[in-house]
């Protein structure tokens, strides 16, 4: 058991009977009456931000999880496999529980979080940045700089992200996997 005293970013409690993470919280000691932690929580199942508001001193149930690092090795009918780097044990996770599928590629390093009392997998996170090649993308018109415009570009996952008018097919390109972005060329 644990008091809102121990609120942090990133800390994964239980709260209604299922797993929450906590993405913002704040303090407030109002003029009056007493103080309370106004927190977002992001349900680990669904992914919704739920807002709520407990009082300062109130228990919470804090559940015990594990991030550990996988190796992405291939998609089937089954879903995504996954290998444990060190043990090299594997698992395949189904398309809703990680952030962003579409950046996926063979190889690629993700660190799925591990529900440590029952060993269930409760999400997959893909590095902030991924460096992708342009696969095709339409030329650019010249001329057309007058705003910051963008064009779509199909990467080598199949995923497609608007980018600069200056990106050609075969560069590589710096993905952010929080917002499905472009972020920069790689040189």
């Amino acid at each position: 058991m644990a008091t809102t005293s121990d609120f942090k970013n990133g800390l994964c409690i239980d709260f209604n009977g299922e797993l929450y993470t906590i993405v913002e919280f704040q303090h407030v000691k109002p003029g009056k009456g007493g103080a309370f932690v106004r927190t977002k929580l992001k349900n680990l199942k669904t992914g919704k931000i739920l807002p709520n508001t407990f009082n300062a001193g109130v228990k919470i149930n804090i559940a015990r999880v594990e991030c550990r690092p996988y190796q992405f090795l291939f998609k089937d009918d089954s879903g995504y496999h996954f290998m444990h780097n060190e043990t090299f044990d594997q698992t395949f996770l189904s398309e809703e529980i990680i952030n962003a599928p579409a950046f996926l590629k063979e190889g690629q390093s993700v660190e799925i979080m591990f529900h440590a009392e029952t060993e269930t997998p409760l999400t997959c996170e893909l590095p902030p940045f991924v460096e992708l090649e342009v696969v095709y993308s339409e030329p650019g018109v010249r001329g057309d700089t007058a705003t910051n415009t963008l064009k779509p570009a199909t990467l080598e996952t199949g995923a497609i992200v608007n980018v600069p008018l200056f990106i050609e097919v075969g560069e590589k390109i710096r993905v952010d996997t929080r917002d499905n972005s472009y972020s920069e060329r790689v040189k």
